[in-house]
């Protein structure tokens, strides 16, 4: 099959021709191992449909009040700087917010048994251990290691949680408060947009403090070598960057306190790496 371009120059017209007569059609795509592995998700996702449903109702229903409580926490006025108020602009402001905070919490019940589930039986499928086999990486097994690697990773979010609710976020609620009030301005924040600045601060630093297990499992399974890491530290610097912008507030002082621990517990990592023993 020939597909046929035009463009228009400064004067003349211009014709090119493509000849994608070997391409790939659908079917073809379809019947390969990528498009078997799909094709078993998708049958996968539909038979859980109701169980993933029932998840989300659940975690919806019992987030409800666990959002109210968070709410009222995170707005005590003993956190909050001084001479700022957090208002409402709304009637239904605040019970919206609690439906998008329980229905997240719902989402994350049903992702995470997802996730859960596609970990213990993804391995086994056979178009997996093929390419698993292809790349010569060792699949993780059950045992102590990734008992420990999974402990720690919850520890770090913790820690993350932590560091963003004790240090990270009062920082910055005193300078931006002080920043605006020096301007002459009163400070009332939205409800809405205070909560979800402190939620997101806690949220970027929980994953970016998982810095040290995802680059300990890389190199422990051989997906990487500690040599391609080292040449791509820079792009790694970086995408620690990118994940503090993407998470954080948009200022320059939020990205940096995001993006810091993050690079630091990243080079912890690769000291741990060292000085371990190789198996």
């Amino acid at each position: 099959m020939k597909i046929f371009f035009s463009y228009q120059g400064l004067q003349n017209k211009y014709f090119i021709e493509l000849d994608v007569s070997g391409s790939i059609t659908v079917s073809e795509l379809m019947d390969s191992p990528g498009g078997e592995l799909l094709s078993s998700a998708r049958i996968h996702l539909r038979k859980r449909a109701f169980a993933l449903f029932g998840l989300f109702l659940a975690g919806l229903i019992a987030g409800f009040p666990i959002a109210k409580s968070i709410i009222k926490w995170i707005i005590d006025e003993q956190r909050l700087p001084d001479d700022v108020n957090v208002i409402v602009t709304s009637p239904v402001e605040f019970i919206m917010l609690q439906i998008q905070l329980s229905a997240s919490f719902g989402l994350f019940l049903a992702f995470g048994f997802l996730i859960i589930e596609a970990s213990l039986k993804g391995v086994k499928h056979p178009v997996v251990r093929a390419r698993v086999a292809e790349l010569d990486i060792k699949a993780p097994r059950p045992s102590l290691a990734l008992i420990l690697s999974m402990v720690s990773s919850i520890g770090l979010a913790v820690l993350g949680i932590i560091y963003a609710w004790e240090l990270l976020t009062p920082m910055l609620l005193e300078y931006l408060s002080s920043d605006a009030q020096d301007a002459g301005l009163s400070t009332q924040w939205k409800l809405g947009a205070y909560v979800g600045f402190v939620l997101n601060l806690a949220i970027a630093s929980a994953i970016g403090f998982q810095a040290p297990v995802v680059t300990m499992l890389a190199l422990r399974v051989g997906m990487v070598d500690p040599k391609t890491i080292t040449t791509y530290r820079k792009h790694i610097w970086f995408s620690s960057f990118v994940l503090g912008a993407m998470f954080s507030p948009p200022d320059p002082l939020s990205l940096f306190l995001v993006a810091l621990p993050i690079i630091l517990l990243f080079e912890i990592s690769l000291i741990i790496d060292r000085i371990l023993p190789k198996r």
